[in-house]
């Protein structure tokens, strides 16, 4: 008996995926198994005390990863460019409801934050599901801003600063940054202008240090990541029982099930901080390996956006590389004391039916990004009447090449044979189509022409340095000569 017949099989096939797709995808369901089964054991007794049930919180998350899995699925399989048609309305719907979250009698406050709506047993949280719409909308613009005349351009601007602005004031500053830094680097991967990239910088970090000093709870989380232990039963009391989760794990862990700080020790320990409980468990050697899955994500998703023959597909590639293994990077780094204390989840692993939604749509984008990265032009070239014309596949990597070509006369099938093109009178020419220099492509060049440059113009000024270099390549002449 096969194993693999017991192991449920989907309702698509990916045999015909891109190798970076294929792996994508089971990675994604890898991340997402692994997330539930540690929620299982972080959230059973916080379920038990709460509501009688140890299973109450991982009944609620499975209706997440269901909706989750069905607009995974969808996204998969609807190429990007349908997607980029709904992405505006998604973009402005989440966008209303971020301010409506500040509506009396609507909006749910939760440990002084209003981030949700009340909507019947299940919360909707707007900063959370805007996302995957803002990494289609943010790709969209700034693939076709040097086509954008300066009012559209300050119209995008100014509804991105306000998505911005209206998730800073629920308050919800991780978020807020985690999607500044997005917008900013999509913004970079596209190639906009340095300066404009840079006082955008200034101006996002000059903001987070207004938002810091106006909100008390803000300032004190980052005194007590500098020092948790001045004040371990008061601001540190996080962050320190956090720290002595993650030791007490040692290398391989006290077991699956058998953590002693999820038992009422550790705050939120089945949501923001879940990874303390999967570091006790499981030990260095599970965060090792967890670790590891996100660099192997990370790397077949930059390996995505350098093998995407368009630009939105490497935009894509990018904004969600960044929510996924970033937000992950900066929860693990919350989680050991590393970065101070906010209230970003662990993507596919910490409670949350909003969280897993967005996660799970924006994994399904990159999976349609790597789909449509291994796209190619199959082109005829010139053949003779009667024979069949010989092929040529031009594959989108930094400059096209031919990958394979057939002989007509391995080809040839018996029976007259009809041309390609029968309305074509002349031959048919072979384009050869070259996908535009990588950023850091771009950059080294135009460092290497202003390097060139100033010294072209520092040697005209100086007349000995002119000499200098006539004598240098008078030598290199009279060296090649005697060899």
């Amino acid at each position: 008996m096969k194993i693999r017949r017991l192991i449920p099989s989907l309702p698509y096939s990916t045999e015909e995926w891109a190798a970076e797709a294929r792996f994508l995808h089971w990675l994604t369901l890898f991340w997402l198994g692994i997330g539930l089964v540690v929620l299982f054991s972080a959230s059973y007794h916080a379920g038990a005390i709460e509501s009688g049930d140890g299973l109450y919180y991982s009944k609620r998350q499975l209706l997440g990863v269901i909706l989750g899995l069905l607009g995974f699925c969808a996204v998969i399989h609807i190429p990007l460019q349908k997607l980029m048609k709904v992405s505006a309305f998604g973009f402005f719907l989440f966008l209303i409801l971020i301010f409506a979250t500040k509506i009396p009698g609507l909006g749910i406050t939760i440990n002084g934050a209003t981030r949700w709506i009340d909507i019947g047993p299940f919360p909707l949280q707007p900063s959370e599901l805007i996302k995957p719409f803002l990494i289609l909308q943010s790709a969209y613009i700034f693939n076709r801003w040097s086509r954008l005349t300066l009012g559209e351009r300050l119209w995008w601007l100014s509804l991105f600063a306000l998505t911005l602005l209206g998730i800073l004031i629920q308050p919800n500053l991780s978020t807020t940054a985690l999607c500044g830094m997005t917008l900013w680097l999509i913004a970079l991967a596209a190639g906009l202008r340095y300066q404009s990239l840079l006082l955008t910088a200034l101006a996002g970090i000059g903001l987070a240090a207004i938002s810091i000093f106006r909100n008390p709870y803000q300032l004190s989380r980052i005194l007590s990541f500098l020092n948790p232990w001045a004040d371990a039963l008061g601001d540190g009391f996080q962050l320190h029982q956090s720290l002595l989760a993650v030791g007490s794990g040692g290398i391989l862990g006290v077991g699956f099930g058998e953590s002693q700080l999820k038992l009422s020790y550790l705050p939120i320990q089945h949501t923001d901080f879940i990874f303390a409980v999967f570091a006790e468990e499981f030990g260095l050697l599970g965060g090792f390996c967890f670790l590891l899955l996100l660099g192997t994500y990370s790397f077949l998703a930059l390996r995505v956006a350098m093998k995407s023959t368009h630009v939105i597909q490497r935009l894509v590639a990018i904004g969600a590389m960044i929510f996924l293994v970033g937000q992950a990077l900066i929860n693990i780094g919350v989680v050991i004391g590393v970065l101070p204390t906010t209230g970003l989840p662990l993507p596919m692993f910490s409670y949350g039916g909003n969280s897993m939604i967005s996660s799970l749509l924006i994994a399904g984008l990159l999976i349609r990004a790597a789909r449509e990265s291994q796209s190619a032009d199959v082109v005829a070239i010139p053949h003779h009447e009667g024979e069949s014309p010989s092929l040529i596949r031009l594959v989108g990597d930094h400059s096209s090449v031919a990958t394979a070509r057939h002989r007509a006369s391995a080809n040839a099938l018996p029976g007259p044979q009809t041309p390609l093109h029968p309305g074509e009178k002349g031959p048919l020419k072979l384009v050869r189509k070259r996908k535009q220099p990588s950023l850091w492509r771009r950059m080294l060049a135009k460092l290497r022409s202003s390097k060139g440059v100033a010294l072209a113009s520092a040697r005209k000024k100086d007349p000995k340095a002119v000499l200098s270099t006539k004598k240098q390549r008078l030598k290199q002449r009279r060296k090649h000569r005697l060899r």
